[in-house]
């Protein structure tokens, strides 16, 4: 697998808890993970499904 490009919004603030995710988004999927423990692993979807997530989250 290609080496992922992890990105937290900005709006997760930089106190440091930790309390936020991380997205890696390629061309077919979109990965999360816990900033927590980001060598827990991640968790991977398909693009359209993360694009509907997204879209009910925002209420739209």
């Amino acid at each position: 697998m290609a080496r992922l490009t992890w990105r937290k919004s900005s709006y997760s603030g930089s106190s440091g808890n930790g309390d936020c995710v991380e997205v890696a988004l390629t061309g077919t999927a979109a990965h999360v993970r816990d900033t927590k423990d980001r060598g827990a692993g991640s968790l991977t979807t398909n693009a359209t499904a993360w694009h509907a997530f997204l879209t009910r989250v925002a209420g739209r």
